[in-house]
């Protein structure tokens, strides 16, 4: 903190309409001085104007070539995803742009299968049942027909089946199952 910052400065700056927390960062001193002098000088506080969620998102992203858009905000430290704070709840990125385009919430995950690596444009942002409509009607239009009722292991694909990007069919019972042995095998080697 700047010891050397005058009372006469701060005051110059809340008759300017500055926040405390403005003029502390500007000058370098203590929020709470600042806070204390607005008091003792009978200054209401500057009135808050908070972005609505949408605007906060969309002053996180830049334009980019393809009708692409990248996000500038935050991003989660080990998928990095991106993410944004709004009030006291985490949001992701690509979940606003989803709600933006359509007016509702995801159902599940959301997220974009331009080839940008984590666009977050709306018009590229698509939910699971969204995702999965696009890839059955890719499957059929490829000539590989309808996915089948149920799988080799006899799992229901009406619950458990899923759809690759290229829409080749997959069962996610089955990959949870080959999951589950695999992890039972790599413990069984550790334990040795």
């Amino acid at each position: 903190m700047n010891q050397n910052v005058t009372d006469a400065q701060i005051i110059s700056l809340l008759h300017r309409g500055m926040s405390n927390t403005g003029i502390a960062q500007q000058i370098h001193c203590c929020k709470a001085r600042v806070a204390r002098i607005r008091r003792r000088l009978g200054i209401p506080n500057v009135p808050a104007q908070p972005l609505t969620l949408e605007q906060k998102w969309a002053a996180r992203t830049r334009s980019v070539d393809g009708g692409h858009l990248e996000w500038t905000g935050g991003r989660q430290s080990t998928s990095g995803t991106p993410v944004m704070r709004y009030g006291d709840k985490l949001h992701t990125a690509a979940a606003i742009a989803f709600r933006i385009r359509t007016g509702r919430e995801p159902q599940g995950y959301a997220y974009a299968e331009c080839g940008f690596n984590h666009c977050v444009a709306p018009a590229h942002v698509d939910d699971e049942p969204a995702r999965a409509k696009t890839r059955a009607a890719l499957r059929y239009l490829t000539g590989l027909g309808e996915r089948p009722a149920k799988c080799g292991q006899g799992h229901d694909q009406a619950v458990e089946g899923r759809y690759t990007p290229n829409g080749r069919s997959y069962c996610e019972a089955c990959k949870r199952e080959r999951r589950s042995e695999e992890l039972a095998q790599r413990t069984r080697e550790l334990t040795r």
